[in-house]
């Protein structure tokens, strides 16, 4: 980032910057460069139509600085709203010496902004850790740790945020997740989920929770000197299991290409969202509720029963020979 001496900000023209946005040229001051990130979230939730204004907004947070920024941004927006309300979902996956530190994190802005806030781990829903659960896995799974785990997230704050009433489940992806997500799909030819991949997903069953991205035309960078200016506390620790994805080499090849060709991000989005408009969702899928756990599925048995049925025979083995 490169500040040009004796500059003044280029919104206010009073304060002195301290960030510029290299794919605008745009040198903003700290009250500007704050109300700029909140102001464009506004704009994205109303760009495509997030919410109503009875909404009961479930914020899937983490403790990490994505879902700390949104529950502080909705929190604010909320505040004009008297007929919505927030409320906060934990899930601890089980991960020793990694999810402690963010689940008390979730806790402590919870109670300082008085929001509802639950947390439920998988050890709770699914009756292993991911810890267990990856070991497992080494062996017994094709999905790599970050892909099982997201598989069992997205489950399972669908069903907390279906049983606490919410009308919409707001997750933290930002503008680089997107990119990544992008990039990924197309990579694996995954059209189904090209189609799936938006800001705001529509409702395809009774059991399923619409889901909303309000940081999806954020820049990662820009959350992070959100939380630093705003002096935001969050989980800084890296997941263990993150360097086992792929994700991680998109992330790379698309941080190099934003280094060198500054918005280039936003370019792949706006590009795709002309792509997605041409494509359309396969009529013939037909939402069912899974069998096993009966949660809405493209199919008989949902993925993650699939996966998860496999791992927990090989888990009730274990807990059976070690005498759990």
């Amino acid at each position: 980032m490169r500040l040009e001496e004796n500059a003044l900000c280029n919104k206010c023209g009073i304060g002195r910057p301290v960030f510029r946005r290299e794919y605008s040229g745009e040198q903003l001051c700290k009250a500007c460069f704050i109300e700029s990130v909140e102001r464009k979230v506004r704009r994205t939730a109303m760009k495509y139509s997030m919410f109503d204004r009875n909404d009961t907004i479930a914020i899937a947070l983490s403790g990490g600085k994505d879902s700390v920024t949104l529950l502080h941004i909705l929190s604010k927006i909320e505040r004009r709203f008297p007929g919505s309300r927030i409320v906060a979902l934990t899930i601890d996956e089980g991960i020793k010496g990694y999810r402690e530190e963010s689940v008390k994190i979730s806790k402590f802005y919870c109670r300082e902004l008085g929001i509802k806030h639950s947390v439920s781990s998988f050890r709770e829903i699914y009756g292993y850790d991911l810890d267990d659960i990856v070991k497992a896995a080494e062996k017994n799974a094709s999905l790599s740790p970050c892909a099982l785990c997201g598989m069992l997230r997205r489950k399972a704050l669908n069903a907390l945020a279906r049983e606490k009433g919410a009308s919409k489940l707001a997750t933290a992806h930002n503008l680089d997740d997107e990119t990544q997500t992008i990039l990924l799909n197309m990579i694996n030819g995954d059209v189904e989920r090209l189609v799936r991949t938006k800001p705001k997903l529509n409702g395809i069953h009774s059991k399923f929770v619409q889901r909303v991205k309000p940081l999806y035309e954020i820049p990662e960078r820009e959350i992070v000197m959100y939380t630093y200016l705003t002096g935001l506390r969050f989980q800084e620790a890296v997941c263990p299991y993150r360097g086992t994805s792929m994700r991680q080499e998109a992330r790379g090849i698309l941080g190099t290409l934003e280094s060198r060709h500054p918005g280039i991000k936003y370019s792949l989005v706006r590009s795709f969202e002309r792509l997605r408009s041409k494509l359309r969702e396969d009529p013939n899928v037909v939402i069912h509720e899974c069998v096993k756990c009966g949660e809405p599925s493209s199919q008989i048995l949902c993925k993650t029963c699939m996966e998860f049925s496999e791992l927990e025979t090989f888990l009730s083995r274990r807990d059976a020979y070690i005498g759990f």
